[in-house]
């Protein structure tokens, strides 16, 4: 269907809503001017919207659409313009003109019908348009073949036209016909004998039919041969014009009255065409000169005029006065003309074409219409000559096969519309009518029995007036006429020559059963009484001598006519009462029919039961076998069921292997039957089987407690026929029964066991084991009385309760009641299995699957308080193996609902009160209630808790029970949460930490997630329950407030519409019945989705989300929704849809934690209070969830600035440019993706067994995330959640071992090799040779789970310790998946192979190179094992990484991990690298001292260097000092390399390289890359590397680099690059603070003749002296490249700065106490020169003045150090936010060293804060401005530990109290904090720095309470006192330091172990980047520094770091740190020894 026409049906449906669509079809109709041209032309597209508009108005007639009205006359006006071949489109051939032409009229013509205004306006233009065709107007511009296909459309579909305008069309007509009509058709035709003439004397058409057939030999050949020459002459064309014309008359006659000439005119030509017709007929074959195809091609065209003409006769009729006599006399005229041409057309030779049916069926129409429209005589006249037309009709030898149906038909048809017409206005001539059919059977018409000659065969005439009485009657369904006939069929059958088998008995009891099954009582039970009858005979006369000859008739009434009479009666049986007498009488029958059967020798019973079954099934499907039966029923489905398994009729109900026996005869054994019965294959007739499943559902339990059949046999031993008894044979029947028995019961119970059963017993016991094993195979085990569509059902009708039935009897004997509980066992694996085998459904299928196993559940459930203590434990274990096998029924809400609130079944009257039994039901039911509950919860706990909610919602209904009171206490017991669970052992789906924060959430309390919590599952559910029952209560309020001021209208009420809100989708929105709510819905709902929308504009603008407000808007708008639950009405379906796409979405849009925990929480209201909404609300939070990826949110947020610490660290430690934060706190946007997660999995763990809808929904977005390329976010933080998805991903692939998912186990293969593998090829075409051959183009991919490993290992702390440990357990969970997947998969692969795990094994060898879903593929099966076990290796590295990061301190061992040989290691380092080098290289990382790896990796980087050009990280493996000692060609790949971080790039420029030309021109293109000012942080190392720079001078070499950012290289020569002095040169004039430090520094590495520095380094060496002549003249250089405006800035700022640095000079020679006043009067000469200048230390703060009397001189044994305050503002900061800053001036001090430790101390800040921890360190600013001369920042709001000692003699403990107040307060423990912090923090770096002299001085703590070290003049490997290293712990840790840190005393106190804590985390996340820190270190250390005048610091520094420790060694070698320095006594001793030398306060 085109798509405009598909528009244009889905406008009709809403004409209103899409007005503008249909405007726009409109609009693509041609225009009225377009049409009415001289040429008009129509494209295909216009064509299609003038059908589509045609089309609309069909279906919407009344539709007011103006301008599709207008649109549409226009077209109907040009229509003659559309016979020109120009109007139509090249592209449009004959045949889609004609159907356009088809189409077009057909619209037109319905439209027209079905709106009379519509047909008025049509008809005004339509007459015109047709008598214009009609008379051939402009018919030489018309295109013949158009114009015969608009001809024929206008002939079928004729429009309306004007009465004016019917004249002048009628006598166009006729002139067309004068045309086309043979001249001598009126001569031809022979006159008519009258009416009354037929009416005397009736033609006995039963003796003549040959002379019929011969009528026109009789003087008639002259005229056959005219009329033959005359048809000869008519060609096809004017054949189908003739038919044409016809044709149109009819319609014009139809559609308006015409005058009366014209009519007359009309009926003349009519008439005459109908004699003519009666004479064409008669002609014989012989007579016609042409013969074969073109002759019967011909002969049904003529037939077609005919047919038109004598509708055209039928027709003019109709206007005829009823009483006026020349109309009755026309009438009974034209009665006996359509009446002779119906009998020629019956006797024709050409009856057989469809053609001559079609005529004489249009004849007998006519016929009737025009008898039963006048009645009277014309009736009466009918029905004389109508008898012998029938009788003709049935003589017919074919009439009763499919090629005569026509005929026959139609004389039923007219038959029945006489009658009916009839039956109340002229009874008489009807009852004749009918009486002279009836008896025509008895007729013998010369056929009667001849002596010793065998019986002619019954003539077709009877047979076929049987069949036509019988059809007659079901067609009339009268009574009266039933009781006319059926006596006289049952007389034939039993007195006349019926009494004998023959095919017309067959007949005869055909019609009989027809005419019962029309269920009128009396003719009912007289035809079941004689069919019942009769199906006995045939059964006592089986296998007598009696009538031989006609064996063959007998068995086919016996098998076939009686029982499928019997079924027809069933089938279309109505009545109540009736059905149940007809079922009791059938079951009769059937037990009667068994007891004679078992009598009869060399026959089976199965051949006299099996054909009754298909009726008795068709009785028992609507029969309730629940109901309270009178015993005589009962017995009766006894004995059939005892005949069944006796005879082997029902199904196999064990599956047995083939076997290649025969199928056992009807004459085998009896017992071979039973047996093979049992386990198939069967036997017999397939519809028998199906048949017994069907009774099986309405039969009922086979006891009663009133016989006791299982106890006493005496009745059942009346179901054997005596004659059946053979002595001795029974008891070997009886072991071959008890042999069946035990086989139907799956050998559960040994023959042996059933020595007690007797033979008839046990055939009893199989009878009961086939009906209740067999209800359960046929449907699932639901009885009869449900709902028709079995999608909602009470728990009644589970067949469990049929099957517990028979253990209720008392005193079974031990081995009976073993077979019953066998019984109800086998029914249990059958329903079992037929649930298993419907896995797959989908749809109503489905719905009906999951209907049937709540039911059972629900009754199994119910049964737990049977008074029977075996039925409980039996219900029990069933009930616990049915929930393991489907766990979804964990989740329903009738399941739930029968659990908690079960009624206690006593169905025992004769125990009133029975404490023990209470007693046990109720212990029994705590146990079952709690362990259900735990277990939903240890599964979903979001969907178990939002049910619970819902059932607590409703607690004011529940029952006051002690029920009740067990429910409540039950749950109240019940506790899950991040701690210690006692609920559940092992891992469950709950343990997940992204779930269980999901339950946090789900539940509704105001739980911190960031610590951990518990649970209560009772109070917060009922606190929960409160509050949507109260937002529930505020909608219905408002509702009734809305309603109650008449918000919907003012006046009167409208009326209701009665319906609802139609179903969303498919799912149910509702609403009450009045109207009054439809408005208050639509007000409501543009409320919401207006606030909705105002959050998340608020998101998007970085708002700040106001949490209680938007969930109450969103737990308000989702009880909005949930109050319209249950209604259907569509009014408000676009507002609802809407809404609750916007409470899906709202939570993905602002993507906070805050959000999603709302959204966790109604999203689980939702599919808790309406499971139907499921699909809807998971669509659109899978919708959601791909939006998130789309637009790079959360956990998608894979850009750089989102990566964590590697963003923050750029380019100082990480490679990459820069890049500002973003706004958003990607770590709140990975815990709402957390959070959502732990939905997700939560769904998927409900909806994985019954839900293929679902589940495909939850595939759609694990497809659509692991999509290439890898979308991933690499932040730390989400690492866990990264592998939460992963292990949602591998336990949905999981699912294909599950049945229900079988049809998509190539998508689960596709989605499994996504989760394992994504992202880029590498460009090697030869790649890894070795084992590139194991990845097909569509393997070579960066695996998703792989990918994480893909970048470095980090680490993130959000000082959450709940949110640590999570990660630790969800990458831990990962890996238990893995590993279980892994066997899982091996242990399905055998089973489904049927192998032994080692021939799975070699199976999986030969199928190495076969991929299930891409084909071959080289070494797949191996390739991915590798790549697993590399994934699962690294997983475990991860997760014991991330536990030790979450528990530091823990003592708990770590898990053993298998070693790796060195092979397996290699084998790793090219699987990774295969995969993507960028995991080798992070696996490297990971284990940076694994020699054997980095080899291989070394390896793998060398040979294919080409390929990995873009990887920073990859450099060390080919830079190397060997590569540039050999010159390597690898180093010529360094002009096209991606630039690494600045700390790889200065490692470059140390000795080691040798100033390389291609190294060092890589190096400065690196440094090129970033700004100057990211580079100034490591200007003392770029000043030192000027040392260097000399070795550079080599040889011009041409080369090229990539000009960073683009794709294009810049050819260049290495004598550009190959100084460092070139770079600085060129950065300078890029940054005038980048020049001004430089020089600084430049200045501050001179060396003044004399000085104590220059003395101390000795006599300079060759580099040393090149050093100190280049330092001045780099600064000249630098100077002279200023412009003017830059040396402006330059002079003013040096100047400003000398000036106040020279101060200290000035005070040298004045006395100390006269220094002061001698700053203040330097300061007051100074001037500030501009706005511009700004801190040397900080060039981000801008100076603004000098303090005056700031100015303090400091004591020093060199020159006089001075301290100056200035006023500053931050440069991007606010003006007028000016601060004091001061700074110290020393002259005559070294500060170089202090620039070295401050800088590592910055570093270990950047890192700590990149990685989120709270560490504190201050690294102030030191700047060296020349020859032992610099500037250091002061610390602010600081004083030194020994100025705090001057005022106070406690110690640190009393000082915090003094200052911040009493320990526990809060500013104290605030202060405390601090100071933990802060401490741990120097720890870290005091560790790595070695810093000595840690006097109390040299500690200063500011006003919060944090530490700073200042003073590193001894860091390394020096020490004061002569390098004696007194201080022997690693940092300072005094005694008043742990009372502070350490409460206890003992190290055990909480802030000890965080303290420790701290100082464990920041070392580990100091030692990722070891090197980085190292390196800027190593290139300082030809600086002359005195920490490197001893030892080997830089080796010393590496072996700090421990690099070849694990991640647990690295945190319990910094614990042993910690408690090393615990109050050590050296630290004591060293503050003594400052106090006693230099006062200083310890």
């Amino acid at each position: 269907m085109d798509p405009m026409i598909e528009l244009c049906d889905i406008i009709a449906k809403h004409p209103e809503q899409f007005r503008d669509k249909l405007t726009w079809i409109c609009g693509r109709c041609p225009q009225a001017e377009n049409l009415q041209s001289d040429s008009p032309r129509a494209s295909r597209s216009q064509l299609l919207a003038v059908i589509a508009v045609a089309r609309f108005l069909s279906k919407c007639p009344h539709s007011k659409d103006d301008r599709a009205i207008s649109m549409l006359l226009d077209f109907i006006r040009a229509l003659p313009s559309t016979l020109r071949r120009s109007f139509w489109p090249q592209s449009y051939k004959s045949e889609s003109i004609a159907s356009f032409y088809v189409d077009f009229l057909k619209y037109v013509y319905e439209a027209s019908n079905a709106s009379g205004d519509l047909a008025s306006e049509i008809a005004e233009y339509f007459g015109e348009v047709v008598t214009a065709t009609v008379s051939g107007q402009d018919a030489n511009n018309n295109d013949p073949a158009i114009s015969r296909a608009y001809v024929l459309a206008l002939s079928d579909y004729f429009p309306p036209v004007l009465r004016s305008d019917a004249g002048q069309l009628i006598d166009n007509l006729f002139e067309q016909l004068a045309i086309l009509l043979p001249a001598s058709q009126g001569e031809i035709i022979p006159g008519n004998s009258d009416m009354s003439a037929a009416a005397n004397g009736s033609i006995s058409y039963w003796n003549s039919c040959v002379d019929q057939l011969n009528l026109i030999n009789d003087g008639g050949g002259a005229l056959s041969k005219q009329i033959v020459a005359s048809f000869e002459e008519e060609s096809m064309e004017s054949l189908e014009k003739q038919k044409v014309v016809f044709k149109m008359i009819g319609h014009v006659l139809e559609k308006v009255s015409i005058d009366q000439k014209h009519l007359e005119q009309v009926r003349l030509i009519a008439k005459k065409q109908l004699q003519y017709m009666s004479a064409f007929l008669k002609i014989r074959k012989l007579d016609w000169n042409d013969q074969g195809q073109n002759l019967k091609s011909r002969i049904n065209a003529k037939l077609s005029v005919y047919r038109a003409a004598a509708r055209v006769q039928i027709t003019s009729l109709v206007s005829l006065e009823v009483d006026a006599k020349t109309s009755k006399k026309l009438v009974l005229e034209t009665l006996a003309l359509l009446i002779d041409a119906a009998e020629t057309c019956l006797l024709s030779v050409w009856r057989k074409l469809r053609a001559c049916e079609e005529l004489f069926t249009s004849l007998l129409s006519g016929i009737a219409q025009v008898a039963v429209s006048r009645g009277g005589q014309p009736l009466r006249v009918l029905l004389i000559r109508l008898k012998p037309l029938v009788l003709a009709a049935c003589m017919q030898a074919d009439t009763w096969a499919s090629s005569q149906g026509v005929m026959f038909d139609g004389v039923l048809k007219t038959c029945c519309e006489i009658i009916e017409s009839g039956w109340t206005k002229d009874r008489a001539p009807i009852d004749t009518f009918i009486m002279g059919l009836a008896t025509s059977i008895r007729e013998r018409n010369d056929y009667a029995e001849q002596v010793d000659k065998e019986k002619q065969e019954v003539p077709a005439v009877q047979l076929n007036v049987i069949r036509l009485l019988a059809d007659l009657n079901v067609a009339i369904s009268k009574p009266e006429v039933v009781d006319m006939i059926l006596p006289l069929f049952i007389e034939s059958l039993e007195e006349g020559d019926a009494t004998t088998p023959s095919l017309l008995r067959l007949r005869l009891l055909d019609a009989v059963a027809r005419m019962a099954s029309l269920g009128f009582e009396k003719s009912f039970r007289e035809a079941v009484v004689l069919m019942t009858r009769s199906y006995l005979s045939k059964i006592s006369s089986t296998g007598s001598g009696e009538n031989k000859s006609s064996t063959s008739e007998a068995d086919t009434e016996r098998s076939e006519t009686l029982p499928a009479g019997f079924l027809l009666i069933a089938t279309d049986l109505k009545n109540a009462k009736l059905r149940s007498d007809y079922r009791h009488r059938l079951l009769s029958l059937c037990s009667d029919v068994g007891l004679a059967a078992e009598s009869k020798s060399g026959s089976s019973g199965a051949d006299f039961l099996g054909p009754l079954l298909p009726a008795l099934a068709e009785m028992c499907s609507d029969f309730d076998p629940t109901v309270d039966l009178e015993p005589s029923l009962l017995k009766l489905f006894r004995n059939l069921w005892f005949y069944v398994a006796l005879f082997g009729l029902a199904p196999p109900i064990q599956k047995s292997k083939k076997s290649d026996s025969t199928t056992s005869s009807s004459s085998g054994n009896m017992a071979s039957i039973a047996l093979q019965a049992v386990g198939g294959p069967y036997m017999w007739n397939p519809q028998w089987s199906s048949s017994v499943q069907r009774i099986a559902q309405g039969t009922p339990p086979l006891v009663v407690s009133s016989v006791k059949w299982l106890e006493d046999e005496l009745e059942l031993n009346a179901l054997h026929n005596p004659a059946s008894r053979q002595g001795s044979g029974n008891e070997k029947a009886a072991i071959s029964q008890r042999t069946a028995l035990s086989a139907a019961l799956g050998g559960r119970v040994d023959v042996g066991a059933m020595t007690t059963i007797s033979g008839v017993k046990a055939t009893y016991l199989l009878a009961v084991a086939f009906l209740e094993i067999i209800r359960f195979i046929s449907n699932g085990g639901i009885l009869n009385g449900g709902t028709s569509d079995g999608t909602s059902l009470n728990y009644s009708r589970s067949a469990f309760s049929c099957a517990f039935e028979y253990l209720k009897t008392p005193n079974l004997m031990p081995a009976v009641s073993q077979c019953l509980t066998a019984i109800v066992h086998n029914a249990f694996e059958a329903a079992v299995s037929w649930l298993e085998d419907r896995i797959t459904e989908t749809g109503n299928g489905a719905v009906i699957r999951d209907s049937t196993l709540f039911t059972h559940a629900c009754f199994l459930i119910n049964s737990m308080s049977q008074r029977e203590e075996h039925i409980r434990s039996i219900s029990v274990k069933l009930l616990v193996q049915l929930r393991d096998k489907f766990p979804q029924v964990l989740w329903n809400s009738s399941c739930v609902d029968s659990l908690l609130f079960f009624v206690q079944n006593d169905t025992s009257s004769t125990v009133v009160n029975d404490p023990a039994w209470e007693a046990a039901v109720r212990s029994l039911y705590q146990k079952n209630v709690r362990e259900w509950i735990v277990v939903s919860l240890s599964y979903a706990p979001c969907t178990t808790q939002g049910l619970l909610q819902e059932k607590l919602c409703k607690a004011n209904t529940w029952p006051k029970s002690q029920q009740t009171t067990d429910v409540v206490s039950l749950l109240s017991e019940i506790r899950i949460g991040t701690g210690k669970n006692d609920c559940w052992s092992g891992i469950r789906t709950a343990n997940i930490p992204s779930v269980m924060a999901s339950a946090a959430a789900a539940s509704g309390a105001n739980l911190k997630l960031s610590e951990a919590f518990i649970l209560e599952v009772f109070s917060t559910g009922i606190v929960s329950a409160t509050v949507k029952c109260n937002y529930a209560g505020e909608i219905a309020g408002m509702r009734r407030l809305y309603n109650s001021m008449g918000g919907f209208q003012a006046g009167a009420p409208q009326p209701g519409t009665g319906s609802g809100l139609q179903r969303l989708i498919s799912g149910a929105f509702s609403q009450p019945q009045q109207n009054e709510d439809e408005a208050f819905n639509e007000v409501s709902l543009a409320k919401f989705v207006r606030l909705l929308q105002q959050f998340v504009n608020s998101a998007e603008k970085g708002g700040e989300l106001d949490k209680s407000q938007f969930r109450e808007t969103c737990c308000q708008a989702t009880a909005l929704l949930l109050s319209n639950l249950g209604s259907d009405r569509t009014s408000n379906l676009k507002g609802f849809s809407q809404l609750l796409r916007l409470l899906c979405w709202c939570p993905a849009y602002i993507a906070t934690p805050d959000a999603m925990e709302t959204g966790v929480f109604i999203w689980t209201w939702l599919v808790s209070a309406a499971p139907q909404w499921g699909s809807l609300v998971l669509a659109e939070l899978v919708d959601a969830w791909l939006w998130t990826i789309d637009t790079k949110r959360g956990l998608f947020a894979s850009d750089k600035k989102y990566s964590g610490p590697g963003a923050k660290l750029r380019p100082h430690l990480t490679h990459g440019e820069p890049e500002p934060l973003p706004d958003i706190n990607p770590v709140d946007q990975i815990l709402a993706h957390r959070l959502w997660l732990g939905f997700f999995i939560d769904r998927f763990e409900v909806v994985r067994h019954n839900s293929v809808e679902q589940l495909l929904l939850i595939g759609r977005m694990l497809q659509g995330t692991a999509k290439l390329p890898w979308s991933f976010s690499h932040h730390p933080a989400a690492a866990g959640t990264f592998f939460t998805f992963m292990l949602l991903g591998l336990k949905y692939c999981s699912c294909h071992s599950q049945r229900n998912l079988q049809n998509f186990r190539s998508g689960l293969q596709l989605l499994e090799d996504r989760l394992y593998r994504s992202g880029k090829v590498l460009r090697a075409q030869n790649l890894l040779s070795p084992f590139a051959s194991s990845y097909a183009p569509k393997e070579i991919k960066l695996r998703v789970c792989l990918g994480w490993f893909a970048y470095d290992p980090q680490f993130y702390d959000i000082n959450n310790m709940n949110f640590a440990h999570s990660e630790t357990q969800a990458v831990q969970y990962f890996c238990n998946e893995m590993v279980n997947s892994l066997q899982s998969d091996s242990k399905v692969s055998a089973q489904e192979n049927g192998d032994t795990p080692v021939q799975a094994l070699v199976r999986g060898l030969q199928n190495d190179e076969y991929h299930p879903v891409w084909g071959q593929m080289d070494n797949y099966t191996v390739g991915r094992e590798k790549r697993k076990q590399l994934l699962l290796m690294l997983c475990e590295h991860e997760a014991d990484r991330l536990f030790v990061w979450a528990h530091p301190v823990s003592k708990e061992p770590m898990p053993s991990r298998a070693k790796l040989t060195a092979e397996k290691w290699i084998e790793h380092a090219r699987t990774a690298f295969s995969v993507d080098p960028r995991i080798a290289f992070s696996l490297a990382l990971r284990f940076p001292t694994n020699t054997s790896l980095r080899a291989e990796i070394t390896q793998l980087v060398q040979s294919n260097i080409l390929d990995i050009r873009d990887i920073p990280e990859a450099l060390p493996y080919f830079v190397t000092p060997k590569a540039v000692e050999e010159n390597s060609t690898l180093l010529q790949q360094l002009p096209h390399w991606a630039a690494c971080s600045i700390t790889v790039a200065l490692e470059f420029l140390t000795p080691l390289y040798k100033g390389h030309p291609r190294v060092m021109a890589y190096v400065l293109r690196v440094l090129e890359s970033y700004p100057p000012d990211h580079v100034t942080f490591y200007m003392p190392q770029l000043v030192q590397s000027l040392r260097y720079d000399e070795g550079a001078r080599l040889i011009a070499v041409p080369m090229s680099i990539l000009i960073l950012g683009t794709e294009q290289y810049k050819p260049i020569c290495a004598f550009e690059l190959e100084r460092l002095e070139g770079y600085l040169l060129r950065a300078t004039k890029k940054s005038d603070i980048f020049a001004h430090i430089l020089i600084w520094h430049l200045q501050g590495e001179e060396l003044e003749e004399g000085s104590e520095a220059a003395i101390l380094a000795g006599p300079p060496d060759e580099r040393t002296k090149y050093f100190q002549e280049l330092l001045p003249v780099v600064r000249q250089r630098i100077i002279d490249g200023f412009g003017p405006q830059a040396r402006d800035v330059f002079e003013r700022e040096f100047d400003f700065f000398d000036k106040v640095t020279s101060i200290s000079g000035v005070l040298y020679p004045i006395p100390k106490e006269e220094r002061r006043a001698g700053i203040r009067r330097e300061l007051e000469k100074i001037k500030m020169n501009g706005n511009d200048l700004y801190l040397p230390t900080a060039p981000s703060k801008l100076v603004r003045g000098i303090k005056l009397d700031s100015g303090i001189p400091l004591q020093s044994a060199a020159k006089v150090p001075i301290m100056i305050t200035f006023y500053v503002i931050d440069r991007d900061g606010d003006e007028n936010d000016v601060k004091p800053q001061a700074c110290i001036f020393k002259v005559g001090d070294d500060c170089r060293q202090d620039v070295l430790a401050l800088q590592v101390i910055s570093q270990l800040r950047d890192i700590f804060g990149a990685v989120g921890l709270d560490l504190y360190l201050f690294p102030y600013g030191v700047l060296p401005t020349g020859p032992e001369r610099g500037i250091i920042e002061v610390v602010p709001n600081t004083r030194s530990r020994s100025q705090m000692g001057e005022t106070t003699d406690g110690g640190l403990y009393e000082i915090f109290q003094q200052d911040f107040g009493p320990v526990g307060s809060p500013s104290f423990e605030a202060a405390r904090r601090n100071f933990i912090v802060s401490s741990a923090g120097y720890a870290v770096a005091s560790l790595l720095l070695q810093p000595k002299d840690r006097h109390n001085g040299n500690l200063l703590f500011d006003s919060a309470g944090r530490l700073v070290h200042i003073d590193f003049g001894f860091i390394f490997e020096i020490s004061p006192g002569g390098n004696m290293r007194f201080e022997s712990a690693h940092f300072k840790l005094s005694h008043e330091m742990t009372q502070l840190l350490d409460p206890s005393g003992i190290m055990k106190s909480e802030t000890w172990d965080n303290f420790v804590s701290l100082c464990i985390k920041g070392y580990l996340a100091s030692r990722r980047y070891m090197n980085g820190i190292i390196n800027t270190v190593l290139l300082m250390l030809d600086s002359g520094l005195p920490c490197f005048s001893r030892g080997d610091p830089i080796g010393n520094l590496r072996k700090r770091f421990h690099p070849e420790m694990t991640e647990r060694e690295a945190a319990n070698f910094m614990k042993s740190v910690c408690v090393d320095a615990y109050n050590k006594w050296t630290t004591a001793g060293y503050d003594l020894i400052q106090y006693l030398q230099q006062g200083i306060e310890k």
